[in-house]
């Protein structure tokens, strides 16, 4: 959020020395007035994408508050708009509030009043200008990229260079990683990167399809194959012709079915269940797995030959554990997808909400994290906020990375997102972290952070 001082407040009163009498007010806390004698002029020094508040009394000649409430709805819903009553006018102060005021203040008011509405206003309105650039900055790189990886780490950044390069080739692929890691958002993201992101993306969980119509479901069959094969059947693998089968799970396939799949990437052919003409496929193969496949091999209970087949390209996806200081660069992007989804908007994270996040060990990984923001956006008011409510096992201990380690990864996350939230500004971020220059700069050598890193770019 932004210090009050860089915060501007606009006041409208037909009233010289109430609006002076404002103006003061507000600028020994810390905000910036600007006054005006009518609407009019207030609308038309309006910027766009206004980062303060409105404060404006109701009965002004010309037009009045309500007709500029009004305005300003259309104009902009999330704007907080403070309208002025008259004494023991309640309906005025009631019909403003159910037009779409934020708050009411009725005159004579006291400084300490219009301090805390403005207040509250301000935070209101930078949250929703925060969440509205978050939604834009994900609709537009979705848009241009479609699945992408979020985070800073030196191991994201390498898995993306891989992602980019494996995506450019031919070759069939190996994901490894434990549950939660993000493996088929991976194998997505290499579709979308590759010449075949055109066609189609088919994706099968080998241990959620029943092992009775697993072959059928992969390969299709013929009428009359089996009791009630009443017409011919397209498999996955035919379905996915010219582009990509995904394959979730490869290591709870049956033995018996692995035979078939390693003909069908050796040949790329696939003959239908019952029939006896081979089917030509072109297709690329991804296949996920949370298992050591070599030693599921060596125990006999996987191929050993669809092993090799499939380790051409093995891509290992890191724990979330091994990039802890992604964690709250994560939580913010999967609370914005919450949001916009359910016509939320998601609360910003306190100093205490990042600690929390940084403690906990993620043994579910980025899917246990983004269940943890949807329930944040979703149910969080019911517990004002906590995530220590919201996620069970919680600790705000250090872990077994040890507290000196702790302690700097939350330094380097708070110092990351202050650079992101600025665009990579140092007076700005000094001013929000109450840190003198040279400390900061200090610190971004400590952690590898660079400013001109976050300038002019959108938050990955």
């Amino acid at each position: 959020m932004h210090e009050p001082s860089s915060l501007p407040v606009i006041v409208i009163d037909d009233e010289r020395h109430l609006r002076i009498t404002a103006a003061q007010t507000l600028e020994l806390a810390g905000y910036t007035p600007h006054c005006f004698e009518t609407a009019e002029q207030a609308l038309e020094a309006l910027p766009a994408d206004f980062p303060g508040v409105v404060v404006s009394d109701i009965r002004m000649p010309h037009m009045d508050g309500m007709t500029l409430l009004r305005t300003l709805q259309q104009q902009d819903p999330t704007l907080p708009v403070i309208l002025i009553t008259g004494h023991g006018d309640i309906s005025t102060a009631v019909e403003a509030m159910r037009a779409g005021a934020w708050d009411f203040l009725e005159k004579p008011f006291a400084g300490d009043r219009l301090l805390d509405v403005v207040r509250r206003g301000v935070e209101k309105r930078q949250l929703s200008l925060e969440n509205h650039r978050l939604k834009a900055e994900l609709e537009a790189q979705q848009a241009a990229l479609g699945p992408r990886l979020v985070g800073r780490t030196a191991v994201i950044s390498r898995l993306a260079a891989m992602i980019q390069r494996i995506s450019q080739v031919e070759a069939d692929v190996l994901l490894f990683g434990e549950t939660g890691t993000g493996k088929d958002l991976v194998a997505r993201a290499i579709h979308e990167r590759s010449q075949r992101r055109h066609a189609p993306f088919v994706a099968i969980n080998c241990g959620a399809v029943p092992e009775s119509i697993i072959e059928s479901e992969l390969f299709g069959h013929e009428k009359g194959a089996f009791t009630g094969a009443v017409a011919r059947r397209i498999g996955k693998f035919e379905h996915a012709d010219g582009g990509t089968v995904f394959l979730d799970e490869i290591e709870s396939m049956p033995l018996a079915l692995q035979v078939k799949l390693l003909r069908v990437l050796q040949e790329r052919a696939v003959e239908r269940l019952g029939g006896n003409q081979p089917v030509t496929l072109n297709i690329r193969v991804i296949a996920a797995t949370k298992t050591d496949l070599k030693a599921a091999a060596e125990r006999g209970t996987f191929r050993e030959d669809l092993y090799y087949r499939l380790d051409v390209v093995t891509l290992p996806l890191p724990a979330l554990r091994e990039r802890r200081e992604d964690i709250p660069l994560l939580f913010q992007h999967f609370a914005v997808v919450a949001a916009t989804r359910s016509g939320l908007e998601a609360p910003p994270l306190t100093s205490h909400d990042t600690a929390t996040l940084l403690a906990h060990d993620w043994p579910g990984n980025v899917r246990e994290l983004r269940n943890l923001a949807e329930r944040y956006v979703l149910l969080g008011a019911a517990f004002d906020y906590r995530l220590g409510a919201l996620l069970e096992g919680a600790s705000d201990d250090a872990t077994d990375a040890g507290l000196a380690h702790q302690v700097e990864l939350f330094e380097k996350s708070l110092i990351s997102q202050a650079l992101a939230r600025h665009q990579g500004h140092v007076i700005a971020v000094c001013q929000q972290l109450v840190m003198p220059r040279k400390t900061l700069y200090d610190k971004l050598k400590k952690h590898g952070l660079k400013a001109d890193d976050y300038r002019h770019k959108p938050a990955p």
